[in-house]
């Protein structure tokens, strides 16, 4: 008699090997597709690992090793005041411009410190969907009324996503909270000033590196724009500085990761790659320096470790499915934008499924649905794709599971994909 776990692997490995036999690669369709889900994987990584990811899994690895489980729990945890949990929670989502993606490291790090599920899930959403570049974005091309709905409409969505997840899975979250109360781990004793100023540096080099050029050439995120190599560098030197001052980094470690940097910038004139450096240096100063850092490399690593593989698989799939952004895969655009036309629930939950499938980078969202309702979409789905694409995808939620389970995760897509489409239902029946 097969064993189950091996009749698994048998019925895998021959589904993957008839698969490659039998694909129609010389069909235009099939091989465009394949070709979009590879360009798409490549973008992204050229796009978003270096500038937006590895800055997350830093900052993730910090949660992990500088803020105490118990100050977690105090503010996020299961047993916390709901009304301080869900602020917190939403709040810190809102001050990073990250995509959903993005996110998930973030997101790792505080479930994994004891935040209850309600407040993480808050958290989850609010980080990509609740950005103020992208509502204001919204307001400028789609229109004011579009751009209102869908501010408020991610904004409440945060939060009661968050407490319906922690109605559902109170039981299990309850129990894991006992857990976590019965074993408490050794704390790194650090003062919050100082905690908070190494966070504080560290997203300011996220945001700035990945601050994306505004509709406008005036105003004070077209000058940030123009000068975040500058901004950046600022931010990084003054985190260097924080490490040697207070973590116990030697001196010669950022002095010569900077040296490297500057080298870099004047050799090749090109600011990305002198980043690159930068990172590098990071990582060997970290991992050379104390007992501290150490863990906090580890910690970054685990992540890294954990989500960056279902995260490459779910970018390659939903590339094959969706294409790039103005590129076709399996699925013929067409079809999108005949689904998406009008203001039914069945239009409005074509846009909602579309959405949460697709992958955007922060902000791509609004020249897509702009695309699309030049193609006929109504106003209604159109909410429905704003408030559930940038907040989830197909990568997000391969990633997710992997963190809380697949029950959680797809009662996590179900809700947002259901108030999504009920919300762009009732704004397009009041307003299209």
């Amino acid at each position: 008699m097969i064993a189950r776990a091996e009749l698994k692997a048998i019925l895998l490995t021959a589904t993957v090997f008839l698969g490659f036999y039998f694909i129609p690669v010389d069909n235009p369709r099939i091989g465009a597709a394949i070709t979009e889900a590879l360009l798409f994987v490549q973008d992204y990584a050229r796009e978003h690992v270096l500038y937006g990811l590895l800055p997350a899994f830093f900052i993730a690895g910090a949660i992990s090793a500088f803020i105490s489980k118990a100050a977690v729990m105090k503010y996020l945890g299961a047993r916390a005041s709901r009304v301080v949990a869900y602020a917190v929670a939403s709040v810190s989502g809102t001050v990073l411009t990250i995509c959903s993606c993005t996110v998930l490291p973030f997101f790792a790090g505080i479930y994994s410190r004891g935040a209850g599920l309600g407040p993480a899930i808050t958290f989850l959403y609010a980080g990509p969907a609740i950005n103020v570049l992208a509502i204001f974005l919204t307001t400028r091309v789609l229109g004011v009324r579009l751009g209102v709905a869908r501010a408020v409409g991610a904004i409440g969505f945060s939060i009661l996503i968050g407490f319906i997840m922690h109605l559902i899975f109170r039981r299990e979250e309850s129990r894991r909270t006992e857990e976590a109360l019965v074993a408490p781990e050794p704390e790194i004793d650090r003062p919050v000033g100082q905690v908070l100023a190494l966070f504080a540096l560290m997203i300011a080099v996220l945001a700035f590196v990945n601050w994306i050029e505004p509709g406008t050439s005036t105003g004070a995120s077209a000058f940030v724009f123009t000068h975040k190599w500058v901004f950046t560098s600022v931010a990084s030197v003054l985190l260097a500085a924080l490490l040697v001052i207070w973590y116990s980094v030697r001196i010669w470690g950022p002095v010569l990761a900077t040296a490297a940097v500057l080298v870099a910038a004047m050799v090749t004139g090109n600011p990305r790659l002198a980043f690159l450096v930068g990172v590098a240096g990071f990582i060997v100063i970290g991992a050379t320096a104390t007992r501290e850092s150490r863990e906090w490399m580890g910690s970054s690593w685990e992540l890294a470790k954990e989500i960056l593989p279902l995260l490459f698989v779910g970018i390659l799939i939903a590339g094959a499915m969706l294409g790039r952004p103005g590129h076709e895969g399996l699925i013929p655009a067409e079809w999108v934008a005949r689904l998406v036309g009008g203001n039914s629930p069945g239009s409005n939950l074509a846009a909602s499924l579309a959405g949460s499938l697709m992958y955007f980078c922060t902000m791509t969202e609004i020249p897509i649905v702009q695309g699309l309702m030049g193609a006929g979409m109504g106003s209604g789905p159109a909410l429905a794709f704003l408030l559930a694409g940038p907040a989830v995808s197909l990568p997000n939620v391969l990633v997710l599971r992997s963190i809380i389970g697949t029950r959680k995760a797809a009662a996590y897509l179900l809700l947002v994909v259901a108030f999504s489409s009920l919300i762009g239902f009732l704004y397009g029946s009041l307003f299209g």
